[in-house]
């Protein structure tokens, strides 16, 4: 027997709506999830809800357990923890975390869930996706001890990784950012804070997030010579021109992407592995600050458009559910 969910759809470019679907009883292995809340990630949702994921990142960019097609009609998301209430025993009753999308209940393989531990509260644990990001770029950036380290662009994203790394053995932390309300969050991480035209320089590493070519261009003058910038941010469809003339050369600099789709092979981790360390680290009450605001799932229709044209400012914008269904 089947059981109805409402999920929310983009059913074309810059409009979404909730539609019901038929979810089918767990078979072996499998699990039924009655979510809790999701989150909205804010900068890479937005160019899905906008349509601007080009054509030749379609299949790059798909969901783990996306239906349809770019630009659309898609159901889009990967930030949602549920309570499991049926399927392999061992799970049932346990809060989970699972990459999908924004659903009142689904069924899902019980490896695509990972149990959230205790001290990480439910609407916490809708970071984890984001904090996994954060991890692997981290680990792309090799930081060394008593390294001078600056986070440019205080997203979702950037912050999560300036949390990551607040506390790194002898480094020197700064984010900096153009809105000087994130001067709040840096301290509540314990790290230092500048407006990019203040920031610091003569950095050994530094991580860029903002999705902005300005932004970009900042973090290689921050730089001193053989330092490297962490391309962390995705710009879509968006042209960005790198300023490689000047001391780009002379100084020997060096540009690195970063994407959460590939682990560096040195790092002899699997998937599973750093998204548990992902939710590890959630126990800290620090990432609370990341939260900024929250609405209900039968909103989500109008609260997305309000994320993506900015007039809803967000870090990660939570999204709770009632009943289920």
């Amino acid at each position: 027997m089947s059981k109805s969910a409402r999920a929310f759809w983009l059913a074309c470019p810059g409009s979404g709506e909730i539609r019901t679907e038929e979810v089918p009883d767990p078979g072996p292995g499998e699990v039924l999830v009655r979510t809790l809340h999701s989150g909205v990630s804010r900068g890479t949702e937005t160019l899905v809800f906008e349509g601007r994921v080009p054509e030749s990142q379609w299949s790059t960019m798909r969901a783990p357990f996306q239906r349809g097609d770019f630009p659309a009609p898609v159901k889009y998301g990967y930030l949602n923890v549920g309570v499991v209430e049926a399927g392999v025993p061992e799970l049932v009753g346990e809060v989970v975390f699972c990459l999908y999308p924004h659903q009142t209940r689904y069924v899902v393989p019980a490896e695509a869930v990972t149990v959230v531990p205790d001290g990480v509260p439910a609407d916490r644990a809708v970071l984890t996706g984001t904090v996994e990001t954060a991890v692997n770029a981290v680990w792309d950036a090799h930081p060394q001890i008593g390294d001078r380290i600056t986070v440019v662009g205080g997203g979702m994203v950037g912050l999560s990784v300036a949390a990551v790394l607040a506390g790194f053995p002898g480094a020197d932390v700064q984010l900096a950012d153009t809105d000087t309300s994130r001067e709040r969050i840096a301290a509540s991480l314990g790290i230092g804070f500048a407006t990019p035209d203040h920031a610091a320089t003569d950095r050994d590493l530094v991580i860029h997030a903002s999705a902005t070519q300005a932004g970009l261009t900042r973090s290689l003058e921050l730089l001193r010579p053989e330092g490297t910038v962490v391309e962390l941010s995705w710009h879509g469809d968006r042209q960005v021109a790198v300023p490689l003339g000047e001391h780009f050369h002379s100084r020997r600099l060096t540009i690195r992407s970063s994407q959460v789709g590939a682990i560096r092979p040195d790092r002899h981790r699997d998937y599973a592995e750093r998204l548990q360390l992902a939710l590890t680290l959630l126990r800290d009450a620090r990432f609370e600050t990341l939260i900024s605001g929250r609405s209900s799932f039968e909103d989500l229709p109008a609260t997305l458009p309000r994320l993506a044209d900015g007039s809803l400012p967000a870090l990660c914008h939570v999204i709770d559910y009632s009943g289920g269904n």
